[in-house]
């Protein structure tokens, strides 16, 4: 898939200036908009906005008061959509581990290779979009869900689960008559067509709706 990256935004995240320059350097000089944070505590400030051509954060583990790994915490806590690329001068692989462990996408040390770091950036970004994709098919699948009385999402998940009307009415103790009415509503506020049209709007909105 071809990604216009001209409005994708790269936050380096690096308490040693002279390096966090350096590799501003080479991203614009490679194309890409990014941005210097001298501190996990200088990026929290900002708050940066997810960007339209998607983005990612390079950071380095160790920094005084809020570590690389913390920052990866906190933005984990709060499901950011901004995939996370890790540096180190320190080689620490127990660190590089638990890094990897919670989603970072890579753990790269200085120095490093330019054009691995630049294609690790190109790989972020395009993750960094699939995900924030992903987080708004699934909103608007829960969107198109809350509008369902609680009876009509009961009906919808049995529907889902492959229950025939009878099956369900027998289920939650109503008429036959009485479910395909709930199934004609769920229809009309979802524009679902069908049981199966149901089960990929529950599973959008949340990956274990139908377990």
């Amino acid at each position: 898939m071809i990604i216009d990256f001209s409005s994708s935004v790269v936050h380096v995240v690096d308490d040693e200036a002279p390096f966090r320059r350096s590799l501003l350097f080479l991203l614009e000089s490679s194309g890409w908009q990014s941005v210097g944070h001298a501190s996990a505590e200088e990026f929290l400030m900002a708050a940066p906005s997810f960007p339209s051509g998607g983005g990612c954060i390079v950071l380095d583990v160790r920094m005084l008061r809020i570590s690389g790994i913390e920052l990866q915490r906190r933005l984990k806590a709060v499901h950011s959509a901004y995939p996370v690329i890790f540096m180190t001068g320190h080689g620490d692989v127990d660190l590089a581990v638990q890094a990897m462990k919670d989603g970072a996408i890579d753990f790269l040390q200085k120095p490093f290779r330019e054009q691995y770091f630049l294609d690790t950036v190109e790989r972020a970004v395009r993750l960094s979009l699939e995900r924030h994709n992903a987080h708004l098919r699934s909103r608007e699948a829960q969107q198109m869900l809350d509008q369902l009385s609680a009876r009509e999402m009961e009906v919808a998940r049995l529907l889902a689960l492959g229950l025939s009307n009878k099956e369900v009415g027998r289920q939650l103790v109503i008429s036959e008559n009485t479910v395909h009415v709930h199934r004609q509503h769920i229809m009309e506020k979802t524009g679902a067509g069908g049981a199966a049209d149901f089960a990929r709007l529950i599973l959008r909105a949340n990956p274990g709706g139908l377990d």
